[in-house]
């Protein structure tokens, strides 16, 4: 498996693009319920997955599932989330 692009890098700024794509997708179908810490939380998942930092993303996907469960809920019903949090387990999740 080749090591992940550097975020300067084309593909890097592709995944960017992806992941806030994805992560404004979710917050556009929760409306006003993805607010105060359950928007923190969202936020901070949302740029673990862009850096591709695996253990900030597995600290904040924790903290939703354990915290807010019903948005770890609607994450994993997502398509676009979900799959990126496949890749996160793919980086050592």
């Amino acid at each position: 498996m080749a090591a992940p692009k550097s975020p300067g890098s084309p593909a890097g700024d592709e995944h960017q693009e992806r992941v806030h794509g994805a992560f404004d997708d979710l917050e556009s179908k929760l409306g006003d319920r993805a607010a105060g810490e359950a928007k923190q939380a969202l936020d901070q998942v949302r740029a673990a997955a862009a850096r591709r930092d695996a253990s900030a993303a597995r600290e904040g996907l924790s903290a939703v599932r354990e915290q807010h469960g019903w948005l770890w809920e609607e994450m994993t019903r997502h398509p676009r989330v979900a799959a990126l949090i496949d890749e996160l387990a793919l980086w050592g999740f």
